[in-house]
């Protein structure tokens, strides 16, 4: 026998995909979205650079782990 109380009410299932890990880190759901958008852009520069790098060594040769510094230095200062 099911315990209806158990599953989660509509509006706790929307909270829980889009509100609850924002909400985390003290930020709204456009707030988050735009950070990890600007995450996810500069991790796609640092992969491009890395690949430059890879064929061509004398090029970009501290780009990706720059990006990648500053980036973990951004997440390190939200906690």
């Amino acid at each position: 026998m099911s315990d209806a109380s158990q599953q989660p009410k509509p509006s706790n299932v929307f909270a829980a995909i889009f509100l609850d890990h924002p909400a985390t880190v003290n930020e709204t759901y456009f707030g988050h979205m735009r950070f990890a958008f600007g995450f996810a852009f500069w991790l796609g520069i640092a992969a491009f650079a890395a690949l430059v790098h890879a064929v061509i060594p004398a090029l970009c040769e501290t780009t990706a782990s720059r990006i990648l510094h500053r980036l973990h230095a951004r997440i390190e200062s939200r906690h």
